[in-house]
């Protein structure tokens, strides 16, 4: 929206075409995200609480969490208006990219929205039942999948849909281009071709496997936030080297045409991240909900789709890799051990793992800052293959 201003401003003013860099709008967009959070922050908590919006705590958890009782939750509706608003104010809107990482992020944000008004206004502690969240989760995710399979192989002048008809045309036998390819880090040409089914199929296990993964670390204050911001951050680097020709090409990354402009919405969302953390952060003022962590991990896995970093970003997120594990080896040999032995048995004291830390005698706020080191720490790994290779 501002840059379609400053580019009428620009055929006048000389000075307003430096909004034309992607740099200094990911910088701005940033920052608007931060300020719109931190401002109107006050007033999103104030009205949950009014609305006696508030969490839900389990009795059979770390007894340090029972005194959390009553915290408003649902927070994660101030990261969707500030990174939607900072978007909208700074990307390119004409860019097909963009608009594809609002509508999963508004979409799965629409989800964890509808889970927790049912959990904490209507009092039903079951929520959305796991098989009707997934049902909507794999709409869009499907939706997505299919569209990026496309918008991804689409050349700058050619559009996606008209990939699409070829496709259909050729009898569903269409190879996609390179640029397609599942990119194995570290190594300098390795890579494996994907196709049309193949690359939709991974495309969704990622979309809709990093939403949950998010959703399953948020459970202590600013334990979810915090490396949602480092990997969105991280992301973002990424974005801008597969959009410009010159970079792609000297690190040996596939050239994605448009892919830039995720750098901007990669900025909005470590900018709301950190205004949240703001009110996030030990003790919480506020929770985040569903509404957030499914939007979130559902924005960093479109986004790492599109710049063609599925496995960067399972390394950079092992945070959330770890959690989700601990949940699926915790359930799973519970209910092994319960049918062979007649009783279940744990792996874990408490799944998801930072439960586990915290039910052992580990302050949370321990648990939660040695998590942020761990994930500085992948990121650090995954940026490195940039060059690494």
């Amino acid at each position: 929206m501002l840059l379609e201003f400053a580019q009428w401003l620009a055929r006048d003013i000389r000075a307003f075409s430096v909004f034309n860099y992607i740099t200094l709008r990911a910088v701005l967009a940033a920052m608007t995200a931060l300020l719109i959070g931190l401002i109107f922050g006050p007033w999103v908590i104030r009205k949950l609480a009014e609305m006696k919006i508030d969490q839900a705590v389990r009795t059979d958890g770390p007894q340090t969490h029972l005194g959390k009782s009553g915290t408003p939750t649902m927070g994660g509706a101030l990261i969707l208006i500030a990174v939607a608003a900072a978007t909208l104010l700074w990307a390119d809107l004409e860019n097909r990219f963009v608009w594809v990482v609002m509508l999963v992020t508004l979409g799965f944000g629409c989800i964890g929205w509808v889970d927790d008004y049912r959990k904490v206004v209507r009092r039903d502690p079951r929520g959305m039942s796991a098989r009707e969240k997934f049902f909507w989760q794999s709409l869009i995710g499907i939706a997505a999948a299919v569209y990026l399979a496309f918008a991804v192989s689409a050349s700058s002048s050619t559009p996606a849909f008209s990939l699409f008809m070829k496709w259909l045309e050729s009898g569903l036998t269409m190879e996609l281009p390179a640029r397609a390819e599942l990119i194995v880090p570290f190594f300098k040409n390795v890579a494996y071709p994907l196709g049309v089914l193949g690359f939709i199929g991974l495309s969704f296990c990622v979309i809709v496997g990093t939403s949950n993964a998010v959703n399953l670390t948020d459970g202590a204050d600013g334990l979810a936030i915090m490396p949602s911001v480092l990997v969105g951050s991280a992301l973002g680097v990424f974005a801008y080297v597969a959009g410009n020709s010159v970079f792609a090409r000297y690190l040996l990354m596939p050239y994605i045409p448009g892919a830039g402009e995720m750098t901007v919405v990669c900025g909005a969302i470590a900018g709301a991240g950190l205004a949240f953390l703001w009110y996030n952060a030990y003790p919480a003022q506020v929770f985040m909900g569903d509404v957030g962590a499914l939007a979130l991990g559902g924005a960093l896995g479109t986004i790492a789709i599109i710049v063609r970093q599925e496995i960067v970003l399972f390394i950079m997120g092992g945070v959330f890799v770890v959690e989700t594990l601990s949940v699926m080896l915790q359930v799973g040999y519970f209910k092994y051990t319960k049918r062979r032995y007649g009783e279940g048995r744990r792996i874990f004291r408490m799944a998801p793992l930072h439960h586990h830390f915290e039910v052992g005698g580990v302050k949370e706020t321990q648990v939660v800052v040695r998590f942020w080191i761990v994930t500085m720490i992948l990121v650090l790994v995954g940026l490195s293959t940039l060059k690494l290779r």
